[in-house]
């Protein structure tokens, strides 16, 4: 009597191609959800980049000289103009708050005890929505309350916008300081 054998060698290779494709497919799926992960990422991380330019860099510059006010061997006032950085959004003036300090006090204010004047295309302008925008400068005066800045005293002006980064005014008082004299100062 004859034994059947049995020949189980195809069944081998099929059973390794469906190994095989199952390997192909998982591989696939993992492939595409790494894929997926890292342009999410790319996606986040770009604006967090982008986030960051707008609140490092600051919207407004100073334009033109920054001018003391003395009086007896002291500032009586700070004044200096603002405009738009190049490219910059508008800016709230509203909102924007300043700090002056020396090595010894630090005073604050905000736009209710600082003196605006708004001027647009050379000419004095009332500007209504307190908006510094494009073609647009401010004269900002700062006079109450100042801590005593003696004659070549360092002080700083920190002008805080509301979105962006705060822009320091670091100047040196003059070697001597007179009553009713106007100073520009480095």
């Amino acid at each position: 009597m004859s034994k059947m054998m049995r020949n189980e060698d195809a069944f081998t290779g099929l059973e390794a191609a469906i190994v095989l494709i199952a390997f192909i497919v998982v591989a696939a799926v993992f492939s595409y959800v790494v894929l997926g992960a890292g342009f999410f990422t790319t996606q986040k991380s770009q604006e967090v980049v982008h986030t960051g330019v707008a609140q490092a860099s600051s919207n407004m510059e100073v334009s033109g000289p920054v001018v003391i006010a003395g009086k007896d061997n002291g500032v009586q006032n700070i004044t200096f103009y603002l405009q738009l950085a190049a490219g910059g959004s508008p800016i709230d003036m509203n909102k924007t708050t300043y700090a002056v300090a020396t090595k010894s006090a630090i005073q604050s204010y905000t736009n209710s005890t600082v003196t605006m004047a708004w001027y647009k295309n050379g000419t004095t302008a009332a500007n209504p929505n307190n908006l510094l925008e494009k073609f647009e400068f401010v004269k900002v005066t700062i006079e109450n309350n100042l801590p005593a800045i003696g004659p070549n005293e360092k002080f700083i002006v920190e002008i805080r916008p509301v979105q962006g980064a705060s822009y320091p005014l670091e100047r040196n008082a003059p070697p001597s300081l007179a009553a009713n004299k106007f100073y520009e100062v480095y």
